[in-house]
């Protein structure tokens, strides 16, 4: 049913949009969230007894490179599912092997999207540098949606579409 590619295009275009924004906000606003990214690399706000406190990294270096790389992604999610939205569209009257084959960057995005908010932020950031310790610092709840909003975007993009009727 054309509703139906037209739902899937317009959950595509709309994580786009939100994805573009976060690394764009990521770069304008450069010190928010590399604060953010400081404060969980160096575990400095964690419980003070904690023995996961060997992991932390304390050199600016790496808080940069991981803060460029979060924004790298982000805008690379971003781009994937905007491509893919305006790919979507352009098959939109197409056959449903064709608009299935068009998903490619629809999923690639919302692959990347989740594996940057589910593993960057929920295992990497929450779990390996115990970001849930920190009552500052701990972005996990956001992630969660974000990720899991990824997640549902996916399963609903990858549902193979019919012939249009």
């Amino acid at each position: 049913m054309v509703v139906n590619r037209l739902a899937k295009i317009a959950v595509v275009a709309a994580l786009a949009a939100f994805a573009l924004m976060v690394a764009y906000d990521n770069v304008f606003d450069y010190n928010s969230n590399y604060q953010f990214v400081r404060h969980v690399l160096s575990m400095d706000t964690i419980f003070p007894d904690s023995a996961l406190r060997s992991r932390a990294i304390d050199s600016e270096t790496m808080w940069r490179a991981a803060y460029a790389l979060i924004i790298v992604t982000e805008a690379s999610t971003g781009l994937l599912l905007a491509l893919g939205a305006v790919v979507l569209l352009g098959r939109l009257q197409a056959s449903a092997k064709i608009f299935n084959h068009a998903k490619l960057c629809a999923v690639a995005g919302l692959t990347l999207g989740f594996g940057l908010w589910f593993f960057g932020f929920i295992l990497i950031g929450g779990e390996y540098f115990a970001m849930w310790q920190s009552k500052m610092w701990n972005g996990q709840e956001a992630a969660f949606r974000i990720a899991t909003t990824m997640l549902a975007a996916l399963v609903f993009v990858s549902l193979p579409d019919g012939d249009r009727t």
